[in-house]
């Protein structure tokens, strides 16, 4: 009776405001009526086999062109409409970015015959055919052009190497989950050339015929191939495999190798399970291959830059990344948030627990490579400052909260953004480290350091060794968790912070872990390592600047800010001389004279100016520094197991 009276005053307060608003046009205007309701014709997705088993041919020999051809069979049981669907909302990327743009030559064909097809109006990724009778299969033939410039996405093919998605190279009937569409796919690469990823393989030369596997397993199992690579077994379930722009840079010394291995033996000992059959990371060392680093269940794509085994000594360089997607077979796809599981690749995904999802990640990727020794814990501490300066700085969080940055990968697609600083940028990773961080501080203290995250990582993602399915959870499965380690308001505790604006950055959790946050003249190893191919200057007047004099970015409400510089701003010169790193650092350092400012001759398109930024502060860079004496709970974390 409620909800009656309730809905008839809503739907009277409606038609009134309708009626309002066409009272209000103007005498002698057109005004369209009520758009037709869109009649979705594009089956939901249901639980139930799909009948038959869907062929693949992927021909991947075009490196000079970057292009695949493809050939797709897709049984069919009964005459009528049907839908193919092109992947859109593809796990790991929290986004609908699968690059429907870049298909092209779409030809299907069912007893020989061309059959017409129509994309769907309002679902562009969506391809409508009415089978005709009589037909038991579909013939597909189209191309993938991938990217040849930056500019149009990331590389996936080069001379030397392919990155081969199966979400890019196939379509999928429309209306069944894709777990229940058995698929077989066959990749043709160079002459020569090898191949890795997660699905099993026969290779007869250049030719793979992978295992029969589902849709979804499918889709999460990328192919990376070329002309040079190795493997290096890390465990008796897990292959390191490699390949390069050039045979040198395979040259692995045993050390390395051998932090590799400690890598996958202390995240096995840290989360108690391992949630895979076998795992491949696939690594590509490369300045022509596009960088990535992206998570599946059973492999990861980590691509680097050269020198990722050649130039180890000079600083961690990349070597986070395969800690951190190496965590995701636990967190993200074992463990996957409820409201970002969907049953296929059409269905939107929500990102709300994202701070769980990669921020816990985070968290664990930065532990590990520490506990592993693939990054020394000295610049493991460094790197943490890095992180919580930026936040210390940042001010965005006076208006928008973590929580609403799980949302920026749909906002924005990735795309760089003009002020960072105050229009934040997918936060859940750092900010959520820095909430873990507090967390494991929290339960440390509370229970006299006899628990810490680690409990939290073996009850939340150690169950079930061996399955590699998924398990989601909820914001309430993650606190009642945390609840029974210790019993404490965990629920209250973690909405605060990830709701919370006007707050400063929630740096505190090292400080209760033993080591807090400050400024110096100096900087670190790893911090200088970062300033490679530019300037960071970002905790003294607010900019970081390239090699050229381009702003890369400018901090709201820095001296840089409100003497009117933002991204893209050329300095020319510094202190009447031409512009140098060297020189806007030997500037910041003598402006600690009032009388010697920071002068710049800045250019913006076509429009040249003088200015003088109002800072005397001196160079501040910044590094971790203990709190007190004797072994702390930071400490404890980053120790082996």
């Amino acid at each position: 009776m409620i909800r009656h009276s309730l809905r008839s005053v809503l739907v009277a307060s409606l038609l009134a405001s309708s009626a309002a608003a066409v009272a209000q046009v103007p005498p002698g205007n057109s005004a369209p009526a009520a758009q037709a309701p869109f009649v979705n014709t594009i089956p939901d997705a249901v639980d139930t086999s799909y009948p038959g088993t869907i062929k693949l041919i992927v021909d991947a020999t075009d490196t000079d062109r970057g292009i695949f051809r493809v050939k797709e069979t897709i049984p069919v049981a009964k005459a009528g409409p049907m839908a193919l669907l092109f992947p859109k909302w593809l796990p790991g990327a929290h986004n609908p970015r699968g690059e429907i743009e870049k298909l092209a030559g779409l030809v299907i064909k069912a007893n020989g015959r061309v059959l017409p097809w129509t994309r769907d109006p309002v679902d562009v990724f969506a391809f409508h055919i009415d089978v005709p009778s009589g037909a038991r299969q579909l013939d597909l033939e189209f191309q993938f052009l991938s990217a040849t410039k930056p500019d149009q996405g990331r590389i996936a093919v080069t001379p030397t190497m392919i990155s081969l998605q199966p979400n890019s190279v196939s379509l999928y009937p429309a209306g069944y989950y894709t777990r229940q569409i058995p698929i077989q796919m066959t990749a043709i690469f160079p002459t020569g050339w090898t191949a890795a990823g997660a699905v099993p393989a026969k290779a007869s030369g250049s030719t793979y015929t992978y295992d029969t596997t589902n849709y979804e397993i499918l889709v999460d199992s990328p192919v990376l191939a070329g002309k040079y690579g190795k493997v290096f077994p890390l465990s008796p379930q897990v292959k390191l495999n490699v390949f390069a722009d050039s045979a040198a840079e395979l040259n692995a010394k045993p050390e390395q190798i051998a932090a590799h291995q400690r890598l996958v033996d202390q995240a096995v000992k840290t989360f108690g399970a391992q949630h895979y059959d076998h795992y491949e990371f696939l690594l590509s060392i490369s300045d022509q291959l596009g960088g990535i680093g992206l998570e599946h269940h059973r492999s990861s794509e980590n691509g680097v830059t050269p020198g990722y085994f050649t130039e180890w000594d000079a600083g961690p360089g990349r070597r986070n990344l395969l800690p951190h997607e190496f965590t995701h077979s636990w967190d993200g796809k074992f463990r996957r948030g409820a409201d970002l599981w969907t049953p296929d690749f059409r269905t939107p995904m929500r990102d709300s627990l994202l701070w769980v999802y990669e921020g816990q990640t985070q968290f664990w990727g930065y532990v590990l490579q520490a506990r592993s020794g693939m990054v020394s814990k000295q610049d493991t501490l460094d790197q943490y400052a890095s992180i919580l300066a930026i936040y210390d700085t940042a001010p965005a969080r006076q208006w928008r909260n973590l929580v609403d940055t799980t949302n920026d990968p749909i906002i924005s697609s990735r795309k760089p953004k003009g002020w960072t600083s105050w229009q934040r940028s997918e936060d859940y990773y750092n900010e959520g480290l820095m909430v873990w961080m507090e967390v494991d501080a929290m339960l440390r203290q509370k229970s006299n350091g006899a628990k810490s995250l680690d409990d939290f990582a073996k009850a939340f993602f150690g169950i079930r060794n061996g399955d590699w399915g998924e398990v989601t959870y909820t914001f309430e499965d993650v606190a009642d968790t945390l609840n029974k380690i210790v019993p404490y308001d965990w629920a209250g505790f973690l909405r605060q912070r990830i709701t919370e604006t006007g707050k400063p950055a929630p740096i505190n959790g090292f400080a209760m872990n033993g080591y807090k946050l400050v400024y110096t003249d100096t900087p670190t190893p790893t911090f200088k390592q970062g300033e490679k191919g530019s300037t960071n200057v970002t905790y003294s007047l607010g900019l970081s600047v390239s090699n050229s004099g381009e702003v890369t970015s400018s901090i709201w409400d820095s001296p840089a800010f409100k003497a009117g510089i933002d991204v893209g701003t050329q300095i020319q010169a510094v202190n009447g001389e031409s512009y140098s790193g060297d020189r806007l650092k030997a500037a910041i350092l003598a402006a600690k004279d009032p009388a010697k400012p920071v002068k710049l001759v800045i250019k913006n398109q076509d429009r040249f100016r003088e200015v003088t930024i109002a800072y005397t502060g001196g160079p501040r860079y910044p590094r971790l520094q203990k709190v007190g004496t004797g072994e702390t709970g930071l400490d404890r974390l980053l120790t082996a197991r």
